[in-house]
């Protein structure tokens, strides 16, 4: 499968995300219900690791990478916390999109500090992505 493959089923998966997690916040604190959605993908994630024997390229991971990677978990668990949270103080059909806005903000990060390349049409589609968030919270 090519990248866009993996990713047009990230969104997917993403989507039934917020439908699963909406109903499963209700009547139950919301940082309760992020320690086990992460127990299950902990669980989950390593059994995968384990079955394709990827475990043995643990001692060769440089620090810089598990620093990298510890960071990216960090910012991944207060994603949760907060948007958990928000489903269950909000509707999800206002929730996600502004979820998503994380898109936009990925793409001006990337431009800034990866130095990938802009262009109009880029440039565009980030406005249309904050435009159409935007759009949903009437």
């Amino acid at each position: 499968m090519t990248w866009w493959s993996y990713a047009l089923l990230s969104a997917l998966f993403a989507a039934l995300t917020a439908i699963l997690a909406k109903v499963g916040v209700e009547g139950v604190p919301s940082t309760l219900a992020t320690a086990l959605r992460t127990v299950v993908i902990l669980v989950f994630a390593w059994g995968i690791v384990l079955a394709r024997g990827e475990h043995h390229a643990l001692p060769s991971l440089s620090r810089k990478t598990l620093l990298f990677l510890v960071l990216s978990g960090v910012a991944t668990g207060l994603s949760w916390l907060a948007y958990f949270r928000a489903l269950q103080l909000g509707p999800a059909s206002r929730v996600a999109p502004l979820d998503k806005l994380s898109l936009a903000l990925t793409v001006m990060l990337s431009v800034l500090l990866l130095k990938e390349p802009m262009n109009w049409r880029l440039g565009l589609g980030v406005v249309l992505m904050v435009t159409g968030a935007l759009l949903t919270l009437k």
